[in-house]
């Protein structure tokens, strides 16, 4: 397993449960260390305990370098560039350390979320150049991961999975690997098409988030409450309108949908629109903050103190990959016209240096206005009628 991060971690650890030896590969060294003692970098229900027993088992440990194996999945990051181009350089290292230990008849797998052609164009370009040929001295296959942060053991193996491979007979191979493990239905397709599946899922999502966030925006123009539109609209039995947010977050849904704009940027002016909709919508929060506090005001003031409820990118986890709810906070505490308080529950230290974290109730009892940025159980049980003069604002309808 070539990367022990959100996926490749969980993903690691099941394997090993149901009777494989697994050798999880990762360049960070606190990472390999810490699997090795048992221990996780992530926030996973129920995954710490399941790595303690597959290590105190002997069947997994970690390393800092590929070793021979039977089969090789690469779970590596793929970010975007600072133009909104995809970064496969993670990919690319991974199947360049990769290739010298390959073996004939071994199995090698992508399950990193990728634009279509990079299986073809970069993993199997590695494995041809070391003189390998797919699907017929080793297997190449994709299979985009598709699982839910906070769900992670429970979705690899129920989740439906999408298989495509080089040739089929490497299609083939790839499923029998899966159904060793998976409960969820098995389909098999070419690479490509599995590639451009997994961007079309979140593009699909992204679009329809945007719908939401866009319609949040009439709501207050017309000083409507949106939670209520759309719930009365959602009555209707053909309407399903998603809830909006303070934006966008997470490695899938906001990113995905670049890699399919970059692949057809001239076809794809729907998906591009929707990005634009979403990354909009941090910095409409935050000039909805600052018109709360009354920031524009005449000076000299005291300086309105502010509570950031949530900092994670979606509730009940401290995943703060592309997290809107990050970004407010970074836009406010650089801006210094207000006082943050930032409340995150699942971190056990602020990643904003100079802005410490906050206990719920001593945030909201210091705080002039109250920001929901995030659903956390944790927030929805708070009576805000306890806290005298606190004014809040509620960016995904908990308490609405």
């Amino acid at each position: 397993m070539i990367g022990l991060g959100y996926v490749g971690l969980p993903t690691a650890a099941l394997l090993a449960t149901h009777g494989l030896r697994v050798a999880g590969i990762d360049l960070n060294d606190e990472v390999v260390a810490g699997v090795n003692a048992g221990t996780i970098h992530i926030v996973e229900p129920e995954l710490e305990a399941l790595v303690r027993a597959a290590v105190t088992s002997g069947a997994l440990r970690a390393f800092d370098a590929p070793r021979p194996a039977r089969t090789h999945m690469i779970c590596v990051p793929t970010p975007l560039a600072a133009d909104h181009s995809p970064d496969l350089s993670y990919v690319d290292a991974a199947s360049r350390s990769l290739a010298p230990h390959l073996k004939p008849g071994d199995l090698v797998i992508l399950e990193s979320t990728v634009p279509p052609g990079t299986t073809r164009g970069i993993v199997g370009a590695r494995i041809r150049e070391r003189g390998l040929v797919p699907g017929v001295d080793v297997f190449v296959a994709h299979a985009p991961e598709r699982v839910l942060p906070g769900a992670a053991l429970r979705e690899v193996i129920d989740n439906e999975r999408v298989l495509g491979g080089l040739t089929p007979a490497c299609t083939a191979r790839a499923a029998d690997f899966y159904g060793r493990f998976v409960k969820g239905t098995i389909h098999r397709t070419v690479a490509e098409t599995a590639e451009l599946v997994k961007l079309a899922e979140n593009a699909y999502r992204d679009v329809n988030i945007a719908y939401a966030n866009e319609l949040a925006n009439v709501c207050g123009d017309l000083d409507l409450a949106p939670w209520e539109v759309i719930r009365l609209a959602n009555r209707h039995p053909r309407v399903n309108i998603l809830r909006p947010g303070p934006g966008v977050g997470g490695h899938c849904i906001a990113v995905d949908p670049w890699f399919l704009a970059a692949s057809a940027p001239e076809r794809t002016p729907l998906i591009q629109r929707a990005r634009a909709v979403n990354d909009a919508r941090p910095g409409q929060v935050v000039a909805e903050i600052y018109r709360r506090t009354k920031t524009a005001l005449e000076a000299p003031r005291p300086r309105p103190q502010v509570a950031l409820l949530g900092l994670a990118y979606k509730p009940d986890i401290d995943d703060l990959r592309e997290s809107p709810a990050m970004l407010i906070a970074h836009t406010l505490v650089a801006d210094d016209r207000v006082d943050v308080l930032l409340v995150e529950p699942h971190l056990h230290s602020s990643p904003i240096d100079a802005c410490p974290l906050v206990a719920v109730n001593e945030a909201l009892e210091r705080a002039d206005l109250a920001v929901v940025l995030v659903a956390h159980r944790r927030f929805r049980e708070i009576d805000t009628d306890r806290y005298e003069g606190l004014e809040t604002l509620d960016c995904v309808g908990l308490w609405s």
